[in-house]
């Protein structure tokens, strides 16, 4: 597949929506509201201090992702990343080669590590590649999800080093000497 990621434009927002509004309306595997605005989800996924991204088969759009600070201040230094698939799409590498660019800017933008705070446990293909890609479970939510199909289900926290990043464990992102 002649796959191609580029930094998202504003004139690439309704391609976006069209890929993202099928998954949040389905309300399975993003803690957002099924009925959010199209305005809300740009907000969301194109605001400030996140970093878009759109995968394209081609001409055609097949994915997104976002990059940004996990939080402000002291956990400045972890990244986190949103990632969605066109639906015709799946299946062929594309979430993998988002995943593995992501990793890359997270580098390239000085990010010690990258983390997923929400990964809702029945996201089984978002498990299997994230755990492909070196991330580990650092921690469980029980029942933190209200999945519209099988109600309660956990959302996990994963975790990994960012290789190539500088050390920015100790002296740089506000970490105590020793």
């Amino acid at each position: 597949m002649d796959l191609s990621l580029r930094r998202a434009r504003s004139d690439d927002w309704p391609a976006i929506w069209e890929i993202l509004s099928p998954v949040f309306r389905a309300g399975e595997t993003y803690a957002v509201d099924p009925g959010i605005s199209c305005a809300e989800a740009r907000a969301y996924w194109m605001a400030a201090p996140r970093e878009c991204w759109i995968a394209e088969s081609g001409s055609r759009p097949v994915g997104t992702y976002y990059i940004k600070p996990n939080q402000p201040g002291g956990g400045a230094h972890v990244c986190n990343c949103g990632y969605v698939t066109a639906a015709a799409a799946r299946g062929r590498g594309i979430a993998r080669a988002m995943g593995l660019h992501s990793l890359g800017r997270a580098a390239a933008l000085g990010f010690a590590a990258m983390q997923f705070n929400f990964v809702v446990e029945t996201n089984g293909a978002a498990l299997r590649l994230w755990r492909a890609l070196g991330f580990e479970v650092a921690g469980r939510l029980p029942g933190a999800f209200r999945h519209p199909v099988h109600g309660l289900v956990d959302a996990l926290v994963l975790y990994r080093v960012v290789e190539g990043a500088p050390d920015r464990t100790l002296n740089g992102a506000g970490g105590a000497a020793s």
